[in-house]
């Protein structure tokens, strides 16, 4: 559910970018007042200006400096980044997990060129802090690095940072408190408002947009796309122009994961158990089960779930934490409160109609394989005809990102 610290990624996704040929700015405070109309939109603040000079040496400053290999010191300079862009920090209305109103954020990236552009709706992966929000727009941020270049060449890109980050974070709190992590509903409801958002003010300013959509993300990101993409196709299938869809390594079949987390060893790490841990604690709240913490995980790791959340100090596989009698409930059935919880965030047993991809590596720790593979058979068997499913051979949570961004580039390519 997480792609790893954005900056141990960082150069094997721009390499990607760049074997495939498909940054230092100004700062500018600005606030954009909407025009009246607008549904979504509150406001738009002009983050920076990008030439394609800052772009260059941001990307090339990724890969050492002139220390890089010259062979992509040359795709940068020539092939990568085709035009400068504008960053902006959108804010937008949107509604909460439990439906109140509220003002949600995000980042919108424009290339700086006449040229008709495709958008992308670009759903990020599990963050931790809110600095790692796209409407920071920090170096961390998958909306400075992967979502600059994106833009450079030739996308309009949607970021939203989702409840609980950027301007719905409740002061105070911490997104580990706010931000309903895997919840479906409130996933799909951000990313669609946002992109709405995003529609009003280019609308507004005139950029030259083909009204063609695409929607992308991985690990949580994709879990939140196709969400996102489910949410459209249903409730508002005469919206938008979506022409593609590519989702990489999200956990579309909760119920069954949540089986597998309860039976299986799993590994034994902070980080591993803590994703999970976020997914119970969400359910919890947002579907009103309010149980203590006792209920669903033994001592001592209840009281230190409870004293520490997201950095309890938890080294040991997370299915021996749980109590007996929560995993007896889920695997017999009669826990119905917590699987209709967990079932109602199930989006991999319908049938889509825009032309989708899954990617997913079949030996991925983390989100397992399963989640891709019983959503691609699932749609089929419901009459899907332009769904396929790419499998890393091999892959792990990791490592498969290669792959997802190769291909995903090839398939929007077509499309745009």
């Amino acid at each position: 559910m997480k792609i790893k610290q954005l900056s141990h990624f960082t150069k094997t996704y721009l390499l990607i970018i760049f074997t495939i040929i498909l940054t230092n700015c100004k700062t500018n405070t600005d606030v954009i007042t909407p025009a009246v109309e607008n549904k979504n939109l509150v406001s738009a603040n002009l983050l920076g200006t990008y030439t394609k000079d800052d772009l260059i040496k941001r990307a090339t400053d990724l890969f050492g400096g002139t220390n890089a290999n010259p062979l992509i010191l040359s795709l940068i300079q020539t092939s990568i980044v085709k035009s400068s862009i504008k960053a902006y920090k959108v804010v937008y209305k949107t509604k909460n997990w439990d439906g109140s109103e509220i003002q949600a954020s995000g980042c919108l990236l424009i290339p700086q060129t006449t040229e008709a552009l495709a958008m992308i709706s670009y759903q990020h992966g599990t963050i931790r802090t809110d600095a790692d929000a796209p409407s920071n727009y920090l170096a961390s941020s998958e909306a400075y690095s992967i979502g600059s270049i994106f833009a450079s060449n030739g996308f309009i890109i949607s970021c939203p940072d989702y409840i609980g980050y950027g301007a719905s974070l409740k002061s105070g709190s911490t997104p580990y408190e706010t931000h309903p992590y895997e919840h479906r509903a409130s996933l799909a409801q951000a990313s669609l408002d946002m992109t709405r958002a995003s529609v009003e003010f280019i609308n507004q300013e005139k950029v030259n947009w083909n009204k063609k959509l695409m929607i992308t993300g991985y690990s949580q990101g994709g879990f939140a796309t196709m969400s996102l993409q489910k949410k459209i196709e249903e409730e508002v299938p005469t919206e938008f122009n979506l022409v593609a869809s590519s989702c990489g390594a999200g956990a579309y079949n909760k119920t069954e994961f949540m089986k597998f987390l309860i039976t299986k060893d799993a590994p034994k790490s902070i980080i591993y158990n803590s994703t999970y841990i976020w997914v119970t604690k969400t359910y919890d709240k947002v579907y009103k089960l309010n149980r203590p913490m006792t209920d669903y995980f033994k001592e001592p790791y209840a009281t230190e779930i409870q004293k520490n959340g997201l950095n309890a100090d938890l080294k040991v596989g997370l299915n021996t934490m749980f109590t007996d009698a929560f995993k007896k409930g889920v695997m017999d059935g009669t826990d119905t409160k917590f699987l209709d919880a967990v079932k109602d965030n199930d989006v991999f047993d319908w049938k889509p109609k825009t032309p989708t991809r899954l990617y997913h590596g079949d030996a991925d720790p983390l989100v397992f394989y399963f989640n891709s593979e019983t959503a691609f058979k699932a749609m089929t068997a419901k009459g899907a005809t332009d769904i396929e499913l790419l499998t890393t051979k091999g892959g792990d949570h990791g490592t498969t990102i290669q792959d997802y961004l190769l291909k995903t580039f090839t398939f929007f390519g077509e499309k745009r």
